[in-house]
């Protein structure tokens, strides 16, 4: 695709990142027949294609409008058009780019900037634990959109209390301890029964992942930055503390913290640091392959239910991670079945997406739910805690995080 920057982009790097990755772009179309937005609305503009062409004005110097941001604002950058575009478009990055450019010349209508605002706010902040904790305590009163984001109250069991020579960092996040503190007990236990010790830094948060694609770049990079100062006693070369690897189990957080290095390249003080901390990251199905010989003879046959999968976008487009979890699940004695129709599709949960555009992210989630089928004996799995909680919200059939099934069918030592 030919481009001619306007003056004012010429020579910034983002108008440089975005004519790089507009450049790549053969208008093939490829993208459209796999984009969540575009199969459910059918507007070109609503697709990874329309976006670009829209993108591409901004930056060659035609002005943007609120249709502009809305279209924008619709993708659930959930990355399925780069895992079929042909021609290699860092779709993902480029949206990044374009939703800042565009909300710098765009106002928005007060109520939208209070709801996203509260959003990039209130999920990383302190005091989310506590409010989830009254949600939860109020959940029978509250309205069924409400009760949808409020899940009931999770025992995260005991986190085992072992050392071992080997170990690795769990992220410690912000919605996912307050909201299924299971999962990284489950996480830690599941590491702890082959040897491996999970270790959490009280001063690591929020991945940086909701201010930054709230369009808070810069306060994103500062909970990047907070984020690789906790970690980094315990990961810099030569530091001797035995830790071998970031571990993320919630692979939204870890496509953003295998990207840290990208994001942050144009800091002097953090892009070595910070590419360090992208090599060392690790998504938790990435352990599997280790994991399963260990844990032969390690599970209870009698507590393996059936499962069907949906791998998040996250994961599968994002990270470029497929097959593993059902592969390895599979070998150690788990029927794991995929979707037998769409199971590329995003389910619509897509971080604050859910919240900003409802009646679509409610959209996909139904009809994720239609294609998983799940039959009465199966437990529904995901990777990621955002796509297990809007899943829940649509269905009576448990939805759980993968290694929660694992963790619950070890044998107690």
């Amino acid at each position: 695709m030919q481009t001619n920057l306007a003056p004012e982009y010429q020579n910034t790097p983002d108008g440089q990142a975005a004519e790089a990755i507009l450049r790549k772009c053969v208008h093939c179309g490829f993208c459209t027949a796999t984009c969540p937005t575009y199969q459910l609305l059918g507007d070109e503009l609503d697709g990874p294609r329309g976006r670009i062409y829209l993108m591409k004005q901004v930056l060659e110097g035609q002005p943007p409008t609120r249709a502009t941001q809305m279209h924008l604002d619709r993708c659930l950058t959930c990355r399925n058009c780069e895992t079929t575009c042909p021609s290699g478009v860092d779709y993902g990055h480029l949206v990044d780019i374009g939703r800042k450019l565009v909300d710098a010349k765009v106002p928005r209508p007060i109520g939208e900037k209070a709801i996203r605002w509260a959003l990039k706010e209130g999920l990383p902040s302190p005091l989310f634990a506590p409010a989830m904790k009254l949600g939860q305590l109020m959940r029978p009163l509250l309205p069924g959109s409400l009760q949808n984001k409020v899940p009931p109250k999770q025992d995260a069991g005991v986190w085992p209390r072992r050392s071992h020579s080997r170990k690795v960092l769990i992220l410690a996040g912000c919605a996912q301890p307050s909201m299924r503190p299971n999962i990284d007990a489950a996480t830690a236990r599941v590491l702890d029964a082959v040897g491996i010790q999970s270790v959490v830094v009280p001063k690591s948060g929020c991945c940086g992942a909701v201010k930054f694609h709230l369009n808070d770049q810069d306060g994103g990079k500062e909970q990047m930055r907070a984020n690789i100062d906790a970690w980094w006693p315990l990961i810099a070369p030569g530091c001797g503390s035995g830790v071998e690897a970031l571990v993320m189990n919630a692979s939204g957080c870890g496509v953003t913290v295998k990207e840290y290095g990208h994001i942050l390249q144009g800091d002097p003080a953090y892009a070595a640091k910070a590419a360090r901390v992208s090599e060392l990251t690790r998504d938790l199905s990435e352990l599997l392959p280790e994991l399963v010989p260990a844990l032969c003879g390690k599970l209870n046959a009698a507590t393996r239910p059936n499962l069907v999968f949906h791998p998040p976008c996250t994961l599968q487009h994002g990270q470029k991670l497929r097959g593993g979890v059902e592969q390895y699940l599979a070998e150690l004695g788990f029927a794991v079945r995929l979707s037998t129709y769409e199971a590329h599709l995003c389910c619509g949960s897509a971080g604050t997406y859910s919240v900003l555009n409802p009646e679509i992210s409610y959209q996909l989630r139904d009809r994720k739910l239609q294609n998983l089928q799940p039959a009465a004996a199966e437990v529904i799995i995901s990777a990621n805690m955002g796509c297990i909680s809007h899943l829940q919200s649509g269905t009576s059939t448990p939805v759980r995080h993968w290694v929660e099934v694992l963790d619950a069918a070890l044998i107690a030592e």
